[in-house]
């Protein structure tokens, strides 16, 4: 089993496309032509983490927080952050990391994770990305529109929210003149062809777009077929920041908050003043979500359930919702569960540890 195996399923549900700018995603440490025999799941790389691989004979850490998240000048040992990589190379352990590329996804990622241990139903996209899609303009014979059509659909193209193989197709005639050189495929050199053709359309993501027009090229029966690409700036239907969803029957406030410390297990809870509203509607953001308290209140959320939120964003709430601190490593621990049960059913009969090393930089008394 090679590293790039096992990167690849977790890609397929978590594109590095879809990682913030900041952030730095990926194959930290290692190749991905590598060898690989045994994984290790964890929320973030410590020096203990790497002990913890390095007795179960775990070749690739499989993180959601980066090992290294910005440029290290110098490798030293003299941050544990250095220390970790030092080790890691010095025993063959890999390092991989998906970070915001799981934050932003809502199937199998970060807040759908904690929206179904909350028991969150109906839940869609708090922010969806945009400028994630585009639009592919291709134009066939008549008798080659069903090969072409099944094509891109088979690398990826065609599909809106629930709905796949949809693309939308209008006969008309093309015109050219094959010059010297060339082999056309119907008509004459130097002579004006005309052609009835089937113009197709079909929405794709934009890190799909070399595969899909591999796809294409490879069986359009002309040689220099033509085709347009348009940038979207429709919202994606399953990407982006924060989700929001609705319990089947709502609670009160003070239940809700003893339903969310329990889920989480935060010793503790930081929360905004009472609103005195029953809580059915909630908004979520694993991890840092502060800067999505305007867009949970425009959603209509009863509650906004996050981490890491700052003193004065307490106030934002202004009586209508109720903003929830359950504790950053809380919120997101439950992604090592989707990273474990992906790569148990994608890749079965392999050894694949849940990290066991309480790696929490935050304690409470």
């Amino acid at each position: 089993m090679k590293i790039r195996d096992v990167i690849s399923q977790i890609e397929t549900i978590a594109p590095l496309a879809f990682q913030e700018s900041y952030d730095n995603s990926g194959l930290c440490v290692g190749s991905p032509a590598g060898e690989v025999n045994g994984i290790l799941i964890t929320l973030d790389v410590t020096e203990e983490v790497i002990e913890e691989a390095i007795r179960k004979k775990a070749d690739l850490i499989i993180s959601h927080h980066p090992l290294i998240f910005q440029g290290l000048k110098r490798i030293t040992g003299n941050t544990p952050q250095e220390r970790c990589v030092i080790k890691a190379i010095r025993h063959g352990i890999a390092v991989y990391c998906a970070h915001t590329n799981m934050d932003n996804v809502i199937h199998q990622g970060v807040n759908e994770a904690l929206a179904a241990k909350i028991g969150l139903s109906s839940c869609r996209v708090l922010v969806p990305l945009r400028g994630h899609l585009c639009k592919l303009v291709t134009f066939v014979p008549h008798a080659y529109a069903e090969t072409v059509r099944n094509a891109l659909f088979e690398a990826g193209a065609g599909q809106i929210g629930n709905y796949d193989c949809c693309s939308y197709n209008l006969q008309g005639e093309g015109t050219f003149r094959a010059g010297e050189n060339t082999h056309p495929f119907t008509g004459q050199q130097g002579t004006l062809h005309r052609e009835p053709e089937t113009r197709i359309e079909v929405i794709l993501p934009r890190h799909l777009q070399s595969s899909v027009l591999h796809a294409l090229l490879k069986v359009h029966p002309y040689e220099e077929p033509a085709y347009d690409i348009y940038l979207l700036e429709n919202p994606h239907p399953w990407a982006g920041a924060g989700v929001i969803g609705e319990f089947l029957s709502p609670l009160d406030e003070s239940s809700f908050l003893n339903h969310v410390k329990k889920v989480t297990g935060v010793p503790v809870l930081r929360h905004s003043p009472c609103t005195g509203k029953m809580i059915k509607k909630v908004a979520l953001c694993g991890g840092s979500g502060g800067f999505l308290i305007s867009e949970a209140l425009r959603a209509g959320a009863d509650a906004f359930v996050t981490a890491d939120l700052k003193y004065h964003q307490f106030q934002e709430g202004d009586g209508v919702i109720l903003l929830v601190d359950a504790g950053h490593y809380e919120t997101e621990q439950f992604v090592k569960e989707v990273f474990y049960s992906l790569i148990t059913k994608k890749i079965p009969n392999f050894a694949v540890h849940l990290s066991e090393v309480e790696t929490n930089p935050v304690k409470y008394k």
